[in-house]
């Protein structure tokens, strides 16, 4: 990339315009307003509402981020589904301290949650597994996921095997799928403002409650 273009990329902004977040707008537990944004953001048509960034660490205390969808959430954590052996699982098997951004960027909006990730138990694994479509059950069988692979057509053709092998019965639970549940002691809602003077609220778990604060944008 050259001067201009980073002149130009260094240029790009807009105006936070959609309304601030005052302490009023504020709920006890921090769950209550979640669900008030994601039922928002849902209602806005946005792409994916329920995608969060999934960060973990590695042994060395390299970050890792991927997006993943949540699946349940209430007072005991957030959920989501994944393979086991996958890069992010292996991590959290090592350090299962955890962050999850919503990026709502269209309401200038987003939440942080950080905490500890718990694997889920097999009862909770199950039902879910099977209220997803069946191709996306087959989909869990045919990829190691994070596993090195020279081509698509290996991942194709593997799924078209398993489809073919699936076809008239029904899917069983991989040994190798399963969930966490992010068990959260910190929660930051951000709302975009005029001038970049955002609003910042964060919630931090305290014996008797929640503890609430206004951050500096």
């Amino acid at each position: 990339m050259n001067e201009v273009q980073n002149q130009e990329l260094a240029a790009l902004r807009r105006e936070y315009t959609r309304g601030g977040l005052r302490r009023a707008d504020l709920t006890a537990d921090p769950l209550d307003l979640f669900e008030r944004w994601l039922k928002q953001a849902c209602e806005a048509n946005l792409s994916d509402p329920t995608a969060m960034c999934v960060a973990t660490v590695d042994e060395t205390g390299q970050p890792y981020q991927r997006i993943v969808l949540l699946k349940h959430f209430d007072e005991k954590g957030l959920v989501f589904y994944t393979n086991m052996g996958s890069r992010k699982a292996q991590q959290l098997g090592k350090n299962n301290k955890i962050s999850l951004h919503f990026p709502w960027y269209p309401l200038e909006r987003q939440v942080n949650f950080l905490g500890v990730a718990e694997r889920l138990n097999p009862i909770e694994v199950v039902k879910y597994f099977h209220s997803r479509p069946k191709d996306s059950q087959i989909a869990a069988w045919a990829s190691q996921q994070s596993s090195r692979i020279s081509a698509r057509s290996i991942l194709e053709g593997k799924f078209l095997e398993l489809k073919q092998k699936f076809q008239n019965g029904e899917v069983p639970l991989p040994s190798f799928w399963g969930g966490f549940r992010v068990v959260f002691n910190s929660v930051e809602f951000w709302q975009g403002g005029a001038n970049r003077l955002h609003d910042r609220f964060i919630y931090q778990r305290e014996e008797d409650g929640w503890k609430i604060d206004r951050l500096a944008p």
